[in-house]
């Protein structure tokens, strides 16, 4: 018993010692990992100082130089010429202090860096490595003699002496950037075939940035003769070398004054955008270079670029109509439109249209949890999904062909996926085809919304944003009247939510037409021209309100984001503020002489008259609204009167049997009942809609 009791004691002490060198173990990588990482950095400074030894050597040699220097200074020359003895001591203080130099330069990582390349952070990154060896190099001294050996003075000199040196080594590293290689008129001359003389327009960020390429690009043909600016003030400044010769005004004045010391330009390239400049001075500028000849171009704005190529980074492009027509980018609250979207799940309905595409491609760059998408049509649907997932893909999606129309097809897809935010963006938008095609505009924009509207409802999102359009507005084509009815429709879901709290918010952007879309007016235009023409315009005083779809889509997003979190614009319409509307033929002549030609000379415009709903120009408000104006930069807002649910669902019901049965008399009895002006207002061209619904409609069709 005795031995049992003493084995288990054995036992028990040698059960206490274990947990001792299992603390051993546990902290032993601990303190690995740690040595490990020293060790690498140490290494790491090692490599680089041996790589870059010449500068190494320099920085040394210079350090010397800069103490014996700053002793000179503060001390005079007899201290160098005394006798042996200070001369060691002087000699000891300059060895002491290029070892420690030695030391703290490549610690503080002065030889990791391409100097030739640096930027102010470098350069401060210098002062500091300065500062801290002369810190040491002071403690050094003040144990050493009690700063009776050297006055701290001379430390403060030796801090404004160094400095210097090694920033001027490290410049000359840049040298060939600092002088912008500008051959000289003669050599231009002789060389003209290599070097094509450029002016510039916008003397800017952009500039500054196109200006270093050139010069890092060995094979540059370009040769910048001088700048044109918005501003007077920057006249006879310099950026690079080279100089601002006047502003945009002034462009026949510097062609001439180039002319004259032989550097005249022959291609003029704009390196801010045209629409930065005031008024038409953009246009006004491209019609005068053409008139003489010059090519015009501009850079790729510096959001686009994606290569670190040269001829990719910064190449140039022709000038086009949205250059001209867009407007400077509006201020986006990007952490409100990420609240708004990032981490939730997000559906988007006609994602492969020209407005949804651009309207997926933003909300995927934001981060959403999920995106689906939707489309009727297949090339379409293939296409976005093939952008997201080359630009996005590691944002989760699914792709659903799928026709809003079909209400259980859309309840399954959003049973399936639980989309937290809709984008509902599926329309039918051409007039003219939805006017000879009544039934199916119904269909599409009125019972299209309604299904995705009471999906969103059922399944309970946060908030659905319907992408409307100003044809909606004193309505004269049935595009127009329908996409107001279902303006109404998401209006009175809005206004519903007034009494169930924490209902889903239902809200409806409206804008104007945007540039580039498919089956718009430029790709139109664009066709026409390749044809060689003519320029078919319809009316020569028809106007319409024009933007980007990047800038249409960016305030649709803000405006929802804001109206979602601020709970702002209940059962209202953010209304995007689109500028001042343009006449057709105007851009008809634009984009004419922006192919080079020139208009009813060489490319004929041909007045074809208005089509069936067409009016000759469009509003942003209807007559009986109610303006406000909600807190939201760029967007204004309109309050219609309310319709009820009740009476909208029973239209509604009555507008599907017309559309399904092909009635389109009782299809239009069935919109004045909500609609009373549609359809009236005629005195700008249109017919009335009625009497293109038989031999008419192939009139029509023929125009």
């Amino acid at each position: 018993m005795d031995n049992n009791l003493a084995a288990k004691g054995a036992h028990s002490r040698n059960f206490q010692k274990v947990p001792a060198p299992l603390s051993l173990l546990a902290a032993a990588p601990s303190r690995n990992s740690f040595y490990r990482g020293v060790r690498s950095r140490f290494t790491s400074l090692v490599k680089s100082t041996i790589h870059n030894r010449h500068l190494y050597a320099v920085d040394l040699a210079l350090g010397a130089v800069a103490i014996v220097l700053a002793i000179w200074l503060r001390l005079g020359s007899q201290v160098l010429l005394a006798d042996t003895t200070t001369a060691m001591s002087v000699g000891s203080i300059t060895a002491m202090f290029v070892m420690i130099c030695a030391v703290s330069f490549p610690a503080a990582g002065l030889y990791k860096r391409k100097w030739k390349f640096a930027s102010i952070l470098d350069y401060i990154v210098l002062v500091l490595a300065v500062l801290f060896a002369s810190a040491i190099f002071t403690a050094y001294l003040f144990f050493y003699s009690g700063l009776a050996l050297v006055p701290g003075s001379v430390i403060a000199i030796e801090v404004v002496t160094l400095v210097p040196l090694l920033a001027a080594v490290r410049l000359s590293f840049r040298q060939e950037d600092l002088k912008f290689r500008i051959p000289s008129a003669r050599a231009a001359s002789e060389n003209s075939d290599c070097m094509l003389p450029v002016l510039l327009v916008g003397a800017g960020h952009e500039a500054d940035l196109y200006l270093r390429a050139l010069q890092r690009d060995r094979n540059c043909t370009y040769w910048p003769v001088g700048f044109l600016d918005n501003s007077p003030a920057e006249i006879g400044t310099t950026l690079r070398g080279v100089p601002v010769l006047g502003t945009t005004d002034d462009f026949e004045a510097v062609m001439d004054e180039c002319e004259a010391r032989g550097e005249r330009p022959r291609h003029l390239i704009f390196t801010s955008p045209p629409s930065s400049f005031e008024g038409e001075a953009a246009e006004r500028l491209i019609e005068q270079a053409d008139r003489m000849g010059m090519a015009i171009s501009r850079l790729n704005p510096v959001t686009e670029l994606r290569s670190t190529r040269f001829t990719k980074e910064f190449e140039l492009r022709p000038i086009e109509l949205t250059d001209l027509l867009e407007r400077p980018q509006a201020a986006l609250d990007v952490a409100a439109l990420q609240r708004f979207i990032r981490g939730r799940r997000v559906l988007v309905t006609g994602a492969g249209g020209s407005i949804g595409s651009e309207l997926t491609k933003q909300v995927a760059a934001l981060g959403p949890s999920h995106l689906a998408i939707i489309d009727s049509c297949e090339f379409n649907l293939y296409s976005i999904d093939l952008e997201l997932s080359e630009q996005f893909a590691h944002v989760p999606r699914t792709p659903h062909l799928c026709d809003v129309r079909d209400q259980h097809r859309v309840n399954e897809v959003f049973l399936r996926h639980r989309p937290e935010l809709v984008f509902h963006a599926a329309a039918l938008k051409h007039v003219p085809m939805v006017e000879l095609n009544p039934c199916e505009g119904v269909l599409t924009n009125v019972c299209g919304t309604r299904n995705v509207a009471d999906a969103v409802r059922r399944w309970r999102a946060l908030g659905m944003v319907q992408i409307s359009t100003d044809k909606v507005v004193n309505s004269s084509s049935v595009m127009g009247a329908t996409k107001r009815l279902a303006e109404l429709y998401c209006q009175a879901l809005d206004l519903e939510g007034l009494s169930q709290p924490g209902g889903p918010r239902f809200m409806t952007v409206r804008f104007g037409n945007v540039l580039g879309s498919s089956g718009s007016l430029i790709p139109l235009f664009k066709r026409q021209l390749a044809h060689g023409g003519p320029l078919t315009v319809t009316h020569p005083e028809m106007k319409r309100f024009f933007m980007t779809i990047r800038e249409a889509v960016e305030l649709t997003l803000q405006a929802s984001a804001y109206g979602l979190e601020k709970e702002l614009g209940q059962g209202e319409i953010f209304v995007l503020d689109m500028g001042e509307p343009i006449k057709i033929i105007d851009i008809a002549r634009r984009m004419i002489r922006l192919a080079g030609f020139t208009p009813d000379k060489d490319i004929h415009i041909q007045i074809v008259g208005c089509r069936p709903g067409e009016k000759l120009f469009e509003e942003l408000f209807d007559e009986a609204e109610k303006r406000v104006s909600p807190p939201v930069p760029r967007v204004l807002g309109a309050m219609p009167t309310p319709v009820p649910i009740p009476v909208l669902q029973d239209v509604f019901a009555k507008l599907q049997a017309c559309a399904q049965d092909g009635d389109t008399d009782g299809l239009f009895a069935s919109i004045r009942t909500i609609l009373p002006r549609f359809g009236k207002r005629q005195g700008e061209g249109p017919r009335p809609v009625e009497q293109a619904a038989g031999a008419d409609f192939k009139r029509a069709a023929n125009m």
